[in-house]
């Protein structure tokens, strides 16, 4: 019965994360609630496994149907993948209660300027790609993967926000290549957890299959129902975090 709860809400969190991100939500409580004798480190693991397969599957779904800017995505995912190793370093020397609400304050912010920017990220009219923009993307892909590596917490929003504002992106393709990168992310932070031992296969084999399979019904949803759905699945989920990150904070 733990494992076929814990693989449902697989199933939920890959169909979230494969539009907007946000899986961890989802998935990472439900493993903390489930199996509260296994240390947080393997729980973390067993996370990560069983997403980052979901991940790879949403994005091939993207890759296969949306058009993508590789000039841009290519330096933003090499960057993240980079700096999220240094991020994980970091980690031990910065404490969350520090972290929390400069990311709520990002939150807030960003969903405020989403919902005054009606037409942000409705139409995909990307920018020239000149240096100017390359430099940006490995910006970008650096900081959120130092970010990701060090707290984690609305990485994929984050990512989709930024390639909308600065590149001019709709939401459907801010997404697409924010999974891409989001991937590269997960695989550094895999390869730390697998060299440790501190993955769960027994749990996060058929959770990897559930989350695989909702990322599919999710990418899916996502490219039929276009920029505008995507629009709002994220104001959503950034209410969301916005909440939990006020809650955990006042609690």
């Amino acid at each position: 019965m733990e494992i076929a709860f814990l693989c449902l809400m697989a199933f939920f969190a890959g169909m979230i994360d494969s539009a907007v991100g946000g899986g961890g939500l989802i998935q990472l409580p439900a493993l903390f609630n489930t199996l509260s004798t296994q240390a947080p480190a393997t729980l973390l693991g067993t996370n990560k496994f069983a997403s980052v397969f979901g991940t790879a599957s949403a994005t091939r779904s993207f890759v296969k149907r949306v058009r993508m800017a590789w000039e841009l995505i290519l330096p933003a995912t090499g960057a993240a993948f980079a700096l999220s190793f240094v991020g994980a370093t970091a980690a031990s020397y910065v404490p969350k209660e520090v972290m929390k609400p400069i990311v709520l304050v990002l939150l807030i912010a960003m969903a405020l300027y989403t919902l005054k920017k009606k037409d942000l990220g409705r139409l995909h009219k990307p920018t020239a790609i000149t240096r100017r923009e390359k430099r940006l993307a490995l910006l970008i892909g650096g900081g959120i993967g130092f970010y990701d590596g060090i707290f984690g917490p609305g990485t994929g929003s984050f990512l989709i926000f930024l390639f909308v504002r600065c590149f001019a992106f709709d939401f459907l393709h801010a997404s697409a290549a924010a999974k891409v990168v989001n991937l590269a992310t997960n695989l550094a932070a895999l390869s730390f957890f697998v060299s440790t031992g501190n993955i769960l296969y027994a749990v996060s084999i058929p959770m990897a299959l559930s989350n695989i399979v909702g990322a599919q019904v999710g990418s899916r949803i996502a490219i039929k129902g276009g920029a505008g759905l995507v629009r709002v699945l994220f104001l959503i989920l950034v209410t969301g975090l916005i909440g939990k990150f006020a809650y955990d904070m006042l609690s």
